[in-house]
Formats: C-alpha cells, structure tokens, sequence
C-alpha cells in the first residue's frame, strides 16, 4: 500500500499540519471491545449459621479501627503480627509483583509517544592528485546528524485496552499482596495461639504430675502401713512418670509453632524466642455483616473482579486487531561539511503515514478474539466460584464457633464433675474403702477431660481468627489503588 503522506524538501517548511490531523486523529479516535461491567455474583441475603445466636453488626461496626489482631487484646501478638508487613518474605515477594505490575502499565503507557532515536555520522574521503581534475590531491569530511521518528497512531484504542488491562492488572497484584498480608498474618496468629495452648497444656500437665506426686505419697504411705499391695505403689510411680513424658513431650509442637512465628516475621528461628504464656480465656465478639459486604471487603474476591476487567480489555485489544495499523515515520536531518551543520540550507526532512491492515492470516486473529472471550468467560466463572468459596468459608467457621461454643459448656461441667471424683475416690481410696484402681481412673479422666477443654478452646481462637481473614480481616476495596490514577499517563521528561 502506497504511503498516506510523503514529503522530501529542501525547504524551510515544517511538517506540522499533517503531524496535528494525525494527532487529534489519535485523541478522538474510538476504542474496541466491550466496556467492563461487573457480572453478578451469587450471593443470599444472610448467612445461614448467622440466624443462630450471632447478632448481625450495624453498617459502622465493619469500618476498620485499627489492625485486625487488635480484638486479641494481646501485646506481644500484636508486635509479632507489625512485622509481617515488612519483613516477610511472602509478602515481599507479593509486594515486588505489584510493583512489576505498575512497570508494565508504564510499558503499555509508552506506546501514547512517538519513538524517538538519533544518529550522528561523519564521513571522510580523499582523492589523490592522479585523479583530481585540479591535478591536486583532496581530503573532505561531511557530518550528518538525523533524527527519526516512529508513531503507532491508536486510532482503535489497541494501546487504550493494554493500558487499561494492565492498569486491572495492576489492581489484581495490589489485591493479591493485601490478600498475601492477610493470609500470613492469619496463620502467624494460628501459630501464636496453638504456641499459647501448648503454653496452658505444658501447665495443665505440670500441675496434674503435681497432683499424681500426693496422690503416689498417698500410696506411699499406705503401701508402708501395709493396707495396699506393690501394685498400688507401681501403678501410682507409672503415672507420675507417664505424665511427666507427655510434659516433656509438649515442647515439640512448641518449639515447631516458635519456629514458624519466626518465620512469618522474617526472621531465622535462632533470632526468636517467646515466654511462657497461657492461652485466653475467650475469644473476643467478631461482627459479622451480610453476605454482600463480603464483595467489597475480601482482597481474594477483589482480585478474582478485576481479572475480569483485565480480560474485559483483552478483548478489546484482539478486536482491534482487525482494524488497520497507522503508523507514522518522520525524519529532519542535516548534512554539511561542519561538525554541526545545522542550518536552513543543509536541512532535510520527511514525514510518512502507512496503514496496515491484514487481509488474509488463516483464521489468526478470529482464533485470538475467541480465546480472549473465553478467557474472559472462564475469568466469571472463577469470580463466582471465589465468592462462592467465601461464603461457605464464613459458614463453615461460623458453625464451627458456634458448636465449638456449645461443647466447650459442656465439656466444662464434665471437668468440673471430674475433679470432684477424683476428690471423692482418693478420700474413700485413704479410708480403704474403693481400690486405688478407681483412683487412677477418675485422675485419668480429668486429666482426658482437661486436654479436651483446653483443645476445644484452641480450637476456639483457631476458628476465629480463620473467620475473620474468611470476613476480610480489615480489608476494604477502597484500599485498592485507583484505576484512573494507574492508567494516567506519566509526565515525560525528555533525555538530555
């Protein structure tokens, strides 16, 4: 195809004029593809386990107040929990991939500027006299600087969707590194507390040995009276032993737990060590909002929705593919016998626009336009399957609470029955009137009773920290940077 545009002078002209048309030509040229709307998502009005006994927060009570783990009321959970943001590797690897994503943004954004390079040349020759027509020998050197330009006109808004794709993509990795921040924080506070109850069981089991230790002196002393065989005495030296095993045993877990906090901080394991502490009591009230907020408060979800846009776009991208390529090449350069020959008399210039546009390529680009759209179908799908998976996530430890609840009231009465067995049989046990194997039973069942309270309140703290990273932690979509802003082309400060 021949060129739209071509000029060649020794003249003083300029090629302003055709530079303008193509110019305002690019800024009010049409974009491809279909404008982003969000699809709807599945979603109820309520959550299921919510109508059971929890009480539905007001629109204020989900505004974020501070740093989520701050409900723990817990210092030392909460210096731990500050440092995942900056030194966990996770989340600094999450962290660079934004920041590669805004780079890419900058890539597409160049594609709005022509292409500017330059060359400099100097080329000498020389004739000898032989074959000089002034019978006298020559040396001459001519300079040429040039300077050429390329511009791809985006008359179909081809660069427009790159940009805005990798503007929501941009806003996918900004979402991805607030989801990496939550999902580390989340499991640095399931360490921390599974850490705090192997804290309470050490304890649990050190006042239980404390506890055998009177009951074997008990034994002891009857064995020495001769009211209790061998056995008895046996028995009770097993139990304090055994006990004490699983004492020492409990620092396995702990340290491992210690180990992974460590980690999740950024730090080696050598560098950490945390004090004895026991675990809460309680956990504390976690407001639950309705499902819908959970679109715009969840950072997983947010990221599923702007793939969307970044597909969206794509699309747009492979529709303008069908339209001709403008392009435009311009060219001012000067020669002359001085190392800067730069005047109106050595000056030569030339500007040309080509249109490009494929005939015939073998079904290629139709090829592309279907897989951008069933990208961008598959992109909906995994949306809705991600809002999907959120709810049953808020069910599931919603329940998960509330039964946890009900058995951790059930499973305290059975060690508080417990302990008064045991008191009454190791009394009925001194006045020789039960077996010292009654004894040992009823202290075997407290102590079943006490482990499994105790694991029902772990289990407790683990479900609510899983429900709040499941409700968002104190995330919110507004926290995501703007996509107008992401898509604002840079000012361009030319080279020196």
């Amino acid at each position: 195809m021949p060129p739209l545009i071509h000029t060649s002078l020794r003249t003083g002209l300029k090629p302003f004029a055709p530079l303008a048309l193509l110019f305002g030509l690019s800024l009010t040229a049409c974009t491809m593809g279909p404008d982003y709307l969000r699809p709807p998502a599945p979603q109820s009005p309520e959550f299921k386990e919510a109508k059971k006994g929890w009480k539905l927060a007001t629109p204020r009570d989900t505004i974020d107040r501070g740093p989520w783990w701050s409900v723990y009321k817990d210092a030392r959970l909460s210096s731990l929990m500050s440092q995942v943001e900056i030194s966990n590797q996770t989340v600094a690897a999450a962290a660079a991939s934004y920041e590669e994503a805004r780079a890419i943004i900058r890539q597409a954004q160049a594609g709005y500027f022509p292409t500017v390079t330059n060359s400099y040349s100097a080329t000498g020759s020389h004739q000898g006299s032989g074959l000089s027509s002034s019978g006298r020998s020559t040396t001459s050197v001519v300079y040429n600087p040039i300077a050429n330009a390329t511009w791809d006109i985006d008359v179909w808004g081809r660069i427009r969707r790159t940009v805005e794709s990798d503007a929501a993509a941009a806003q996918v990795s900004a979402a991805d590194l607030d989801n990496a921040k939550l999902s580390e924080q989340a499991t640095l506070a399931t360490a921390y507390f599974n850490l705090r109850a192997s804290d309470s069981l050490k304890a649990l089991l050190h006042r239980t040995i404390i506890d055998y230790k009177k009951t074997l002196e008990i034994t002891r002393n009857q064995y020495k009276a001769g009211t209790v065989s061998q056995a008895d005495l046996i028995t009770a030296e097993t139990q304090v032993l055994s006990t004490e095993a699983q004492e020492i045993n409990v620092g396995i877990l702990r340290a491992q737990y210690e180990h992974a906090i460590a980690v999740l901080t950024g730090k080696p394991p050598a560098e950490l060590s945390l004090a004895p502490s026991a675990l809460a009591m309680k956990i504390p009230s976690i407001p639950v909002t309705v499902p819908s907020a959970l679109l715009e408060r969840r950072p997983d979800i947010a990221a599923a929705e702007r793939l969307l846009q970044e597909n969206n776009a794509l699309v747009g991208v492979a529709v303008a593919s069908f339209y001709p390529d403008i392009n435009l090449t311009a060219m001012i350069g000067f020669t002359g016998g001085t190392p800067l020959p730069i005047t109106a008399a050595t000056e030569a210039w030339s500007l040309a626009g080509t249109a490009t546009q494929t005939i015939f390529d073998g079904g290629l680009r139709s090829a592309q336009l279907a897989a951008a759209k069933a990208t961008y179908e598959g992109s909906v799908a995994n949306y809705r399957q991600t809002v999907l998976t959120a709810f049953q996530q808020v069910e599931d430890e919603l329940a998960a609470l509330r039964i946890l609840t009900e058995e951790a009231a059930k499973e305290d009465e059975a060690v508080k029955a417990a302990r008064q067995a045991v008191q009454v049989y190791l009394n009925q046990y001194q006045a020789g009137t039960v077996s010292f194997t009654t004894v040992v039973t009823a202290e075997a069942t407290q102590l079943a009773d006490e482990e499994a309270a105790l694991t029902i309140r772990q289990d407790l703290f683990v479900a609510s920290v899983a429900l709040i990273e499941a409700l968002g932690g104190g995330w919110d979509a507004t926290l995501l940077p703007n996509l107008e802003k992401l898509s604002t082309v840079p000012t361009i400060t030319p080279p020196l």
